[in-house]
This record gives structure tokens, C-alpha cells and sequence, in this order.
């Protein structure tokens, strides 16, 4: 059974930002909801707007692979059902709500280590805007909306 918008998007909040608390797992929809929503690039290109191909764009989130490296992946969006926090994330972010340090950031990572990189992707796509909690968030630079 396909999970609906609302669902899919509260397991991968959970499964992406999990253990970063309410300012975390809302930093990373708001990032989500850039990708669905961003004026042009490769999202706009391939995931044409649609939540799904954003979520399933392959290469794009650890949590929709089911084999990481050769080995099973026992942290995805299937085996980690969401609880009450992520679904009122998932609704806060689809009623149009951001978290406003996270800006119109595209990716994010988390480095494990106490500083952000500058650039990320490393192409020269995405140019540092916040840390939140263990993750580094990126705004598109100009180079971005020629991809």
C-alpha cells in the first residue's frame, strides 16, 4: 500500500532527523518542502513539484534505500513508523510553514564533526546557511539553477 504525502513525509522526517528534536526534524522539512517548492535546478526539473519524486529521487535519502553499501539498511522510512511529533511536522511544513534560519536550503548533511563545510554539494551548488543541532544546511547558488 503507497503511503499518502502526510504519511510519507512524517516517516522520513523521522528517519532523517529523528534524534535532533522539534528544530531539527523541522529544519529538514523545510528543506524537503524547498526541493517541492524551489523556482528552478534539478528539482524543479525531475521532481516536476511533486513530494514523492522528491522523496524517492534517487541518491537523495539514505532512509528510502533499503541496502546501503552491500549491507541491509535497518534505518528507512518502512521500519520506523512515525509518532505524533512527526506528523504534526508533517503538517506544519505542508500548511507552507519553514523554519526561517533554514532559508531556501536545498540539502543538508550532518559533517560529525563540529564544523560546516562551506560548499556542499561540493559542485559549487550550495553555499552554507545554519547548522541545526548535528546538521549543515545549504541555500542553491546561482550555479545551482543551471543545473
Amino acid at each position: 500500500m503507497a503511503y499518502d504525502n502526510r504519511e510519507l513525509l512524517a516517516r522520513i522526517i523521522r528517519c532523517e532527523a529523528g534524534g535532533e528534536g522539534e528544530n531539527g526534524m523541522k529544519a529538514v522539512a523545510t528543506v524537503i518542502m524547498n526541493r517541492v517548492n524551489v523556482s528552478g535546478g534539478e528539482y524543479l526539473r525531475v521532481c516536476q513539484g511533486d513530494l514523492r519524486k522528491v522523496i524517492y529521487q534517487k541518491g537523495q535519502f539514505d532512509c528510502v534505500r533499503s541496502v546501503i553499501n552491500g549491507q541491509p539498511n535497518p534505518q528507512t522510512i518502512w521500519s520506523n513508523p512515525p509518532e505524533d511529533i512527526h506528523y504534526k511536522i508533517a503538517d506544519w511544513a505542508l500548511a507552507g510553514n519553514k523554519l526561517f534560519t533554514v532559508g531556501a536550503s536545498l540539502w543538508y548533511f550532518n559533517p560529525f564533526k563540529p564544523s560546516c563545510p562551506y560548499m556542499f554539494p561540493y559542485n559549487g551548488s550550495g553555499s552554507f546557511q545554519v547548522r541545526v543541532v548535528q546538521h549543515c544546511f545549504y541555500n542553491p547558488t546561482a550555479l545551482y539553477f543551471e543545473t
